[in-house]
């Protein structure tokens, strides 16, 4: 393993670290104010940011092999997913939260909108971690300027397909697993990510976060700002709906059941 694996590695470890300790101060302070889980929200997505940015430099700049690459795309999703706090770093996922009523709409735009301040922060931090020169790869990327090139690499009805089915196979995982224990569900999620990443990586970078793609992709060269928001944000959103429709609604149909029906959260609370 090289010196640059080894730094970046550590670097993950001070960002994993310092942000669940963040986590655990923010939350006991802000326990009896109800800001406790968006402040949670906000330092999970910035983890969730900063270290998609430096595995992503190792990838793009360093050059690991792929099977390294995986190997660490599956060791963060279990360490994001055991680390999280309740958090779903992911707009998609608190849009599916709404939909099934685990918290009203507006705490849902707001837990979006604490996303994505996270990934314009993360997208600002990062360049300040890589300049400080900790290994010859950040110096090479400081060198470089900070380029990226844009990770779209096949026309854009085919990326736009590539992330949806990404975000539908995400998806239903997640939906899938949410009755087994979280130390277990976690590295079904994470086979899971890991192996659309493998799947689509290679035309799309298999993105499946508006918000993260916000910070990660958006600032590279290649495509215009309305082809990114197609591919990384209207195709992750449809196939998150497409996976929660097609097991809420015409898989029951089919089944000859009831489609479940969803109450607003007020109506439930009522009931």
């Amino acid at each position: 393993m090289t010196s640059d694996v080894v730094v970046s590695l550590s670097v993950l470890a001070g960002i994993v670290a310092l942000s669940d300790a963040t986590r655990r101060l923010m939350t006991r302070a802000l326990a009896d104010t109800g800001l406790a889980v968006y402040a949670v929200e906000l330092v999970s997505t910035f983890q969730l940011c900063c270290c998609t940015h430096e595995l992503k430099l190792l990838a793009d700049v360093g050059g690991i092999e792929p099977r390294l690459a995986l190997t660490f795309t599956y060791l963060a999703a279990v360490v994001h997913g055991l680390t999280f706090g309740g958090a779903t770093g992911n707009p998609s996922g608190a849009l599916e939260h709404a939909y099934h009523a685990r918290f009203s709409a507006g705490c849902a735009l707001q837990r979006i909108a604490c996303q994505f301040a996270a990934a314009a922060a993360a997208r600002a931090a990062v360049p300040v971690i890589w300049g400080v020169g900790l290994s010859g790869l950040h110096l090479r990327h400081k060198l470089l300027g900070y380029q990226c090139i844009s990770s779209i690499r096949a026309p854009l009805p085919k990326a736009a397909a590539v992330e949806l089915a990404c975000a539908f196979a995400v998806q239903t995982a997640i939906t899938h697993t949410r009755p087994v224990e979280e130390k277990y569900r976690v590295h079904a999620v994470a086979a899971v990510i890991a192996t659309v990443v493998y799947a689509g990586g290679s035309v799309t970078g298999a993105v499946i976060n508006p918000a993260l793609a916000f910070s990660t992709q958006f600032p590279c060269s290649g495509n215009s700002f309305l082809e990114y928001c197609l591919v990384y944000w209207l195709s992750p959103l449809l196939g998150m709906m497409s996976s929660v429709l097609l097991f809420d609604k015409l898989v029951p149909l089919l089944a000859g059941k009831s489609p479940s029906l969803r109450l607003p959260q007020e109506t439930k609370k009522s009931a």
